[in-house]
């Protein structure tokens, strides 16, 4: 399980070290938010090598990857060790001046909190309202346990032990539906939109034999599609060249075959009169050969050991849907780079966005060995103002089940 230990800045830290070592000797993924002050009592060298992840507490570290929300979506429980009475008064408020607090905002996750506190500060009135309001919204709480406190007080404050906490955590992580649970029960969030897509990749003939085209298999539209019609939507995939083994987990879904790039920008136009929502997952071909040969391109007719070929530009089938939508309809365009870093995939990923015009970009990486005809995929889905919303990493049914939230959620941001 992949799991976020949020520490606050109490003496209590010292002992989150332990806890932190029992989450990674399970066999847990773990990833430490500290708070800046929490550092004034552990240094991050330590977090570092218990965690064996780096650790940072800052929003501004990492942007590429998106980390400030990156890991509050990854994550399948957080844990706040210690918490304390200012920590539980902004979690109350939904502050996310840092990094903890923008990982909690971002996640769906489950969260345990152990208190570790002076008694006065814990009996106070406003942190048992923070308490008991943070209970209601399904936070659970781990002690506090009565016991010595800093210097000669005793009394309730003291942090639960590490074992405490470890065993509460692992009895949330019990009670979790399984993964594969939840993709195959999704929300019903669709239900009542008309959903196209498009997969595979598009081939332009140079001869009765030959063609031009890429190394798209179709995976992620197809998962998209599946994934599209699991929660609710009517779906009509528009595909390009894709095997029938893959077209086979789309399960009994519209599928229209289509061959050029040409074939597809026809397919999607008819199609997408009818549609709310638009996703061009498909890879396309930017350029067809001018002349298209009768018959076979044979070496011995050449005059030379050169083949020379005239290409024109294909129509741009994404800005072509944009230009012609029909009002309220959600347009979704995919952009698969090779780039050098992270940076460079955004500036790219940006750059398409504004020429294309559509509502969101799902932005992954490609090369030799990633992307396509792999069965996982990364993406970062780029709102229409070119702000990152959300970092999907898994295989390509998780990723395509970020996609669709990001498409139900600015859908709703649109009604709202």
């Amino acid at each position: 399980m992949n799991i976020v230990l949020g520490v606050s800045g109490g003496i209590a830290a010292y002992k989150a070290v332990s806890l932190a070592r029992l989450f990674v000797e399970s066999g847990h993924e773990l990833h430490v938010v500290p708070t800046a002050d929490a550092l004034r009592f552990v240094g991050l060298p330590t977090w570092e090598a218990i965690s064996r992840n780096p650790v940072t507490t800052s929003v501004h570290d990492n942007v590429p990857e998106v980390r400030h929300v990156g890991l509050g979506q990854r994550a399948d429980l957080i844990v706040i060790a210690p918490a304390t009475a200012n920590t539980l008064a902004k979690m109350t408020a939904g502050l996310a001046d840092d990094l903890l607090g923008t990982t909690l905002l971002a996640s769906t996750a489950p969260v345990l909190v152990a208190p570790a506190m002076h008694t006065e500060m814990w009996q106070h009135a406003a942190t048992q309202h923070n308490v008991q309001t943070l209970r209601n919204r399904g936070v659970h709480f781990v002690g506090p346990d009565i016991g010595r406190l800093t210097g000669n007080d005793s009394g309730p404050g003291r942090m639960s032990e590490p074992e405490t906490i470890f065993a509460a955590a692992n009895s949330l992580l019990d009670s979790l539906p399984s993964q594969q649970e939840t993709l195959d029960h999704p929300t019903a969030d669709l239900a009542g939109l008309r959903v196209l897509v498009s997969a595979g990749g598009t081939r332009e003939p140079l001869d009765p034999v030959r063609f031009l085209g890429n190394r798209s298999s179709g995976k992620q539209g197809v998962a998209i599609a599946a994934a599209a019609a699991a929660r609710g939507a009517e779906v009509t995939l528009v595909a390009a060249n894709i095997d029938d083994s893959i077209l086979a987990t789309a399960g009994t879904i519209r599928v229209l075959p289509v061959g050029t790039t040409a074939d597809l920008d026809k397919a999607m136009r008819a199609e997408s009169a009818q549609a709310d929502v638009v996703i061009m997952a498909a890879a396309v071909a930017d350029y067809r050969a001018a002349e298209i040969a009768d018959g076979k391109i044979r070496k011995e007719e050449t005059n030379d050991s050169t083949l020379t070929l005239t290409l024109v530009e294909n129509p741009d089938v994404l800005r072509g849907l944009v230009s012609a939508r029909k009002p309220g309809q959600l347009i979704v365009g995919f952009a698969a780079e090779t780039v050098q870093n992270d940076d460079e995939l955004l500036e790219r990923g940006r750059r398409k966005l504004a020429r294309k015009g559509c509502d969101l970009l799902a932005l992954n990486a490609v090369g030799w060995g990633e992307g396509f005809e792999s069965d996982h995929n990364e993406l970062l889905i780029l709102g229409s103002d070119g702000a990152v919303l959300q970092a999907a990493r898994g295989s390509k049914t998780q990723t395509a089940h970020a996609l669709l939230n990001a498409i139900s959620t600015t859908r709703a941001g649109r009604v709202s």
